[in-house]
């Protein structure tokens, strides 16, 4: 039975690890890849995890503690990343529209003082 347990546990695993796989390099945005690094990360820690239940020890906690700290800084570097980028954008994008807004007023002739 034990046999047919982890043989089943290691397909699914090799399956979830490879679709995360595959979506880290697709990408389309920054996003979508640190979520697939995530799940990534989290299967490789169940995988290792299911190793320490079948085989009974527990010698690889450190491992899964290392992993569980890089998922949790790399997901707060990429956070922080892209909230910067967000602000930058909706700066911009205010600025663009003051501008817009400005040139279609004064393309409209509102705004002048000639009446």
């Amino acid at each position: 039975m034990i046999p047919i347990v982890q043989g089943v546990a290691v397909a699914l695993f090799a399956v979830g690890a490879l679709l995360a796989l595959y979506r880290l390099l697709r990408g389309p945005t920054i996003l979508d890849r640190m979520i697939a690094s995530d799940v990534l990360l989290t299967t490789l820690m169940l995988a290792v995890g299911a190793d320490m239940v079948i085989n009974g020890h527990t010698r690889t906690i450190p491992v899964v503690l290392a992993l569980a700290a890089t998922a949790i800084f790399a997901t707060i570097a990429v956070a922080r990343y892209v909230s910067k980028q967000d602000a930058s954008d909706s700066s911009a994008r205010i600025a663009a529209n003051a501008i817009g807004t400005s040139t279609a007023s004064a393309a409209r002739g509102e705004g002048s003082d000639d009446d």
